[in-house]
């Protein structure tokens, strides 16, 4: 895919962040959008940023098999192709093993991991009919490494990693024209912290959403704008994988080199963090 002018482009999660940072950047290059939330009202705000294409909006939650099938189909007769599908929509927790529940574990699968198969299973005929699409499925530097505290965004993020490139893999096997990228942003400016589950406790060094927040945002050095460039770059060079941010690529390079001492540095940094609280 060479231009992205006169494509149409799924998003999920677009209501904000990444999501709604590549919509309007789609947008301005001439790409038409169908736009998906769990709040449709922060999905019509995206729309009407979003000017000189055709735009469609739904509620969509992404955990619901049946609710992303129907708007693919609901895409394809507004819009009556689609291009490009970017599962984007994700949540936070913040829990260790011991003390997330099931409840936890499967909320967060269903929308991180689950959303984005169903997302890519629902569009993928419809871009290979094209014969000129392109998939970006968001996995995270979390998918990269492990972190103390982030078992369950580890396991769904490390599992979209897998499934992309396998599936990257597949279509060039069968040269269907369809392109995918493995999206792994580091630290974005986005509201996914605050909106986090925490089941950490205090010992763990955060006590509630709020707080993760504040230090996500003091950590976090890339905008959501800085993202959909990126993204946007990949789909037009095809790239396997998209490292989102110095602190992504520090970290994809700390893998490579460490693939087992790095979580050493993991560790005595969480030690540190543990022992600083009263």
């Amino acid at each position: 895919m060479k231009t992205v002018r006169d494509k149409v482009a799924a998003i999920t999660g677009a209501g904000s962040g990444i999501g709604r940072a590549t919509a309007v950047l789609l947008a301005r290059e001439g790409c038409h959008l169908a736009l998906s939330d769990i709040d449709e009202a922060s999905a019509q705000e995206t729309a009407a940023s979003c000017h000189g294409v055709k735009v469609t909006t739904s509620r969509v939650d992404v955990a619901d098999r049946k609710a992303v099938h129907d708007w693919c189909d609901a895409t394809v007769a507004a819009h009556g192709r689609v291009n490009i599908i970017v599962n984007n929509a994700g949540v936070a927790m913040g829990a260790t093993v011991e003390s997330m529940s099931y409840d936890d574990l499967e909320w967060l699968m269903a929308i991180n991991f689950w959303g984005v198969v169903y997302g890519t299973k629902a569009f993928l005929p419809h871009l290979k009919a094209t014969g000129d699409g392109h998939i970006v499925n968001l996995s995270s530097v979390f998918g990269l490494i492990a972190v103390p505290t982030q078992s369950a965004y580890n396991a769904a993020k490390f599992a979209v990693r897998g499934f992309t490139e396998a599936l990257r893999e597949e279509l060039e096997v069968e040269g269907c024209g369809v392109g995918v990228t493995s999206v792994h942003p580091g630290g974005i400016k986005t509201n996914i912290a605050r909106r986090a589950r925490m089941r950490t406790g205090e010992d763990w060094g955060v006590a509630d959403a709020a707080e993760a927040g504040v230090r996500f945002e003091k950590m976090a050095r890339s905008t959501p704008e800085y993202a959909a460039r990126d993204i946007l770059k990949a789909i037009l060079n095809n790239r396997p994988r998209q490292l989102i941010g110095a602190d992504a690529v520090v970290i994809d390079l700390m893998q490579r080199v460490f693939p087992e001492s790095y979580q050493k540095l993991l560790i005595a940094g969480a030690k540190r963090q543990r022992a600083k609280r009263p």
